[in-house]
């Protein structure tokens, strides 16, 4: 017998508002953007950053920035909700993060990235995580820059996920230790 789930309408889902979302207390995580392209990327990252209360998403380089119509397409709203800043560079962005004392991984394959599923997330730490370009991905200058690189690891036969996809898998790991 299966048991019926009533699907909830979005009144419902006792959702806070902008205002209510801007007080709430974020995660000590940062996105940063590096040369995306798609208006769609940039708007499917900001509304993830939103479910999962990142602090604030850095735009980099020739990232597109809000408003947009395209961005808000795909965002509903969340330019509005989540903080968002503008560097001419990615490298201008990492800098200012680790002066700012926080652990910046690039979400990127390397020869030493570490695998998602087998890092330790500390609570303690203020983290960033740069996502790269849809082609090219993240900058060898970028992650030159960052403390390391963190990789999802992937059984078939593709080598990458799309950047917003990415993004999600990512936020959430770092959001269920962060969120304490």
């Amino acid at each position: 017998m299966a048991i019926k789930n009533k699907k909830l309408k979005l009144e419902e889902l006792d959702r806070v508002n902008v205002d209510q979302f801007k007080q709430l207390k974020k995660i000590e995580l940062i996105i940063v953007l590096d040369n995306i392209r798609s208006h769609h990327n940039v708007g499917s990252v900001f509304r993830t950053a939103d479910a999962f209360k990142v602090s604030k998403i850095l735009l980099c380089g020739y990232t597109p920035c809000p408003p947009h119509r395209d961005i808000h397409k795909t965002a509903l709203g969340a330019t509005d909700s989540v903080d968002w800043t503008y560097f001419k560079s990615t490298t201008e962005a990492v800098e200012w993060l680790k002066n700012e004392n926080y652990v910046v991984y690039a979400i990127e394959q390397t020869e030493n990235s570490l695998k998602l599923d087998q890092l330790n997330i500390n609570s303690a730490e203020k983290y960033a995580l740069v996502f790269g370009n849809e082609v090219g991905g993240v900058d060898q200058e970028v992650i030159d820059l960052c403390n390391g690189s963190i990789e999802i690891p992937q059984y078939g036969t593709k080598h990458s996920l799309n950047i917003s996809v990415c993004a999600g898998i990512v936020m959430w790991d770092f959001f269920k230790p962060l969120n304490k």
